[in-house]
């Protein structure tokens, strides 16, 4: 299959091959228009002026058989129609009904700038080739053998419930606002109200560096998605938001920030590193996210939606979409390609306090201050289902997403498969051997996105299988509200971080 790109999306022509297509194209393309227009319509209610208005365009006033609501939806019709070959946009057919309509809620579009159209191609160029590799790899997993799907569920699963309290540790003087895995998973970024963010070695918890360089209390810190790969440490490695309203941007060789980005009103909240590493994206309680350029350091977008302030938000893993949830207990997701709104997430009851896309690109996780989880199908453009997590607000959920540079093919079968006794001696006899290392390979890959995990208020970090919803495990910490929660791309530790300064990590016991 050839490599889906921007420029040959724009150029591929067959689909319109034939002047046939194209005119049955058009046919249909014109009557959703005319529905579009019938549907924003205004015309009377009453039946005795829907009757007059039918006979002063020469229709039959009743039809056999019709009720009052058909009478009026053949109205609607035949306007659309005598509007559809006139070409007007809009006709008025009642000057009461009219004047009601004007109030209603339009779609406007506010001017952007010539970097933004271009950051929108670049986003559009990076995300096609990634989408149509994932949409791939997913049909090939869809081919895999039921037995061999529940094999893995179930090692992976059985390993999740093995996690334990590794130790806690103080992180600052103040609350544990975030905590980030580095790429590498050696190293954990926390962010504290006191306005610092503090980097740390795991699973040691030694100190390495305190950046400073805020001046009210950091809400949400993000690492650049090749730091400490193949980022130099002297470039922009991580991005941090704070209650001053500045995004900061560090590297990983000084103290003060490499920029520091103004343009929020308010306090900033979380904040998410695009896929590509080119852009930065902030939640601010100034009822607005932003996205920002990493290289000029630039505001590219002010995005308003939201009617009260923006807690979180995250971007999908091909980079076309972002999503954002705020404290109307709406979230919403983007078309960054576009501008344009592709799902709204309507369901919760309370403030929106995290946010997440699974690693399938489709599903989408949100925690709220309704105690509960909801998962989101954007194929679908509904809520899949509702999990009664915590007994108090959900702070953090983030989906466990493998990382291949830390995949460990071994020459051996797992334990689990391990023949004691001779027994399954004429079934391995009948089937025939394997790549060992394929077939790992092909469930490592299979594995991410498979588990997720949540934290609370009430002083839990949960672990959920992410096919069933189901609770696969309970850690408790060291008491307290839990404000975030990561789990590294190996899938060997998860770290949170608590209102009582401490972060705690998790780890299978026998790792």
């Amino acid at each position: 299959m050839a490599e889906l790109t921007y420029d040959t999306l724009m150029t591929d022509n067959t689909h319109y091959a034939s002047e046939r297509a194209r005119l049955e194209n058009k046919v249909i393309l014109d009557e959703l228009e005319r529905k579009k227009k019938a549907r924003s319509m205004a015309v009377p209610t009453d039946d005795n002026r829907v009757k007059l208005r039918l006979r002063e365009i020469g229709e039959p006033i009743t039809l056999f058989g019709e009720r009052a609501a058909d009478r009026r939806d053949r109205l609607i019709y035949v306007l659309s129609q005598i509007n559809a070959a006139r070409g007007d946009d809009a006709m008025h057919v009642d000057e009461e009904s009219s004047s009601d309509s004007d109030e209603e809620e339009e779609e406007f579009y506010s001017p952007g700038s010539l970097e933004l159209l271009e950051a929108r191609r670049r986003i559009a160029e990076y995300s096609l080739p990634r989408a149509q590799k994932r949409v791939a790899q997913q049909r090939l997993d869809s081919k895999m053998a039921l037995g061999r799907i529940v094999d893995i569920r179930k090692r992976v699963f059985n390993e999740v419930k093995k996690f334990v309290n590794l130790g806690s540790q103080i992180g600052d003087e103040r609350p544990i606002s975030q905590v980030r895995f580095a790429p590498n998973n050696e190293i954990l970024a926390t962010g504290s109200w006191s306005g610092t963010v503090k980097l740390w070695n795991v699973p040691a918890c030694t100190p390495v560096r305190s950046l400073r360089g805020h001046e009210d209390r950091v809400g949400g810190v993000a690492w650049h998605p090749q730091a400490t790969l193949t980022q130099g440490k002297e470039l922009v490695n991580l991005a941090s938001g704070a209650g001053e309203g500045n995004v900061n941007l560090w590297s990983l060789e000084s103290d003060s920030p490499i920029s520091v980005m103004k343009g929020h009103q308010d306090r900033v909240c979380r904040v998410a590193f695009h896929p590509s590493g080119n852009y930065v994206a902030s939640a601010s309680f100034d009822t607005t996210w932003r996205l920002w350029d990493v290289n000029t350091s630039k505001e590219l977008l002010l995005q308003e939606g939201h009617s009260k302030e923006v807690y979180c938000v995250d971007f999908q893993i091909d980079g076309a979409l972002v999503a954002s949830g705020g404290l109307d207990a709406i979230g919403r997701v983007w078309d960054i390609r576009t501008g344009r709104t592709a799902m709204i997430l309507d369901g919760h009851v309370q403030s929106i306090f995290s946010i997440g896309f699974s690693p399938n690109g489709y599903q989408i996780a949100t925690g709220a201050g309704d105690d509960t989880i909801r998962i989101w199908d954007m194929r679908s453009l509904k809520s899949l289902y509702t999990i009664p997590a915590h007994l108090s607000n959900v702070s953090d959920v983030r989906f466990f997403y493998a990382n291949d540079l830390f995949f460990k093919p071994v020459s051996s079968p797992p334990p689990n498969d391990v023949d004691m006794d001779g027994a399954d001696a004429d079934k391995s006899n009948d089937t025939p051997p394997r790549d060992t290392a394929t077939t790992l390979l092909e469930e490592w890959k299979y594995r991410s996105g498979l588990f997720f995990a949540s934290s609370g208020y009430d002083g839990f970090v949960k672990l959920w299988s992410a096919d069933d919803w189901q609770l696969l495990r309970t850690l408790s910490t060291d008491a307290g509200k839990v404000m975030s929660v990561d789990i590294s791309s190996d899938g060997n530790l998860i770290a949170s971080g608590t209102y009582n300064r401490n972060f705690q990590l998790f780890a299978p016991e026998d790792v």
